[in-house]
């Protein structure tokens, strides 16, 4: 039997101590082991990668109401987005070109609402078709000023409407964004807008990464889009907000007489 020195005796001794010190009635807990990084959470991250996507696509389809927020690069050109959606549609901005937009889909109408410059850039020139074709700049102007601030209703076979109609439309976008690409693996514990979340990746980074609510419903809370397209946060799940068609006196019906920019 190896002889236990009293200098090592007297330290594990006092180690012991520490461990079980009362100070005011409150225990110290230092000398517990390694805190459980799931502890307290909603136990998704103690799932498989493949497993915490399916969760968290149940997740985002089990609420009516999301916003999502971010950038998203698609055809070489890049739309940022502030969107709400619910399955009637949504509501929100666009930003593509240094140009801003409101975007509002209600069931299966599509308005634009912005300002004269918007117009006026449009394909050259807004007031080319909404002028009958006179072309002045002065016409130009007066035509762009007309759907200046108006929610002009995009006609279904309108381009802009194929274009931008994923855009407002829940299904369609959570679809199409919540999905990794290559092979899944999870990249640890992180930390998104003070929410505790589990990351999943695709082929290591490469196919898109996704951060996953540990508290409450897995809901998604960021994406990183594979091959730098994008990257979108998604917030206020289930938070309701109005959606309606707008006001007569608001709203322009060019039947296909606006731009198609």
């Amino acid at each position: 039997m190896t002889p236990i020195s009293p200098g090592r005796s007297r330290t594990a001794t006092l180690a012991s101590a520490v461990c079980v010190l009362f100070v005011t009635g409150m225990a110290l807990t230092g000398c517990s082991e390694e805190e459980d990084p799931n502890e307290g959470t909603n136990g998704v991250g103690k799932l498989t990668a493949a497993e915490i996507q399916s969760r968290t696509r149940t997740a985002a389809k089990s609420v009516d109401t999301v916003r999502l927020h971010g950038n998203v690069v698609t055809s070489g050109r890049t739309y940022t987005l502030d969107m709400r959606l619910k399955p009637e549609g949504g509501i929100g901005s666009v930003t593509a070109g240094g140009q801003t937009f409101r975007l509002l889909k209600v069931d299966d109408e599509l308005f634009l609402k912005a300002d004269a410059k918007f117009w006026g850039q449009a394909d050259g020139g807004a007031g080319k078709e909404g002028a009958k074709g006179e072309g002045d700049g002065a016409s130009d102007a007066a035509a762009a000023g007309k759907l200046a601030e108006k929610y002009v209703k995009v006609p279904e076979g309108d381009p802009s409407y194929k274009k931008f109609i994923g855009f407002a439309d829940k299904d369609v976008l959570l679809n199409g964004l919540l999905t990794l690409h290559g092979t899944l693996a999870t990249d640890g514990h992180h930390e998104q807008g003070g929410v505790r979340t589990i990351r999943i990746t695709g082929d290591e980074g490469s196919g898109g990464t996704l951060d996953v609510s540990l508290e409450g419903k897995p809901y998604p809370l960021r994406l990183v889009r594979a091959g730098k397209a994008g990257t979108l946060t998604f917030s206020a799940w289930g938070a309701d907000f109005a959606l309606e068609q707008p006001a007569g006196d608001e709203t322009l019906d060019y039947e296909g007489q606006h731009p198609t920019s």
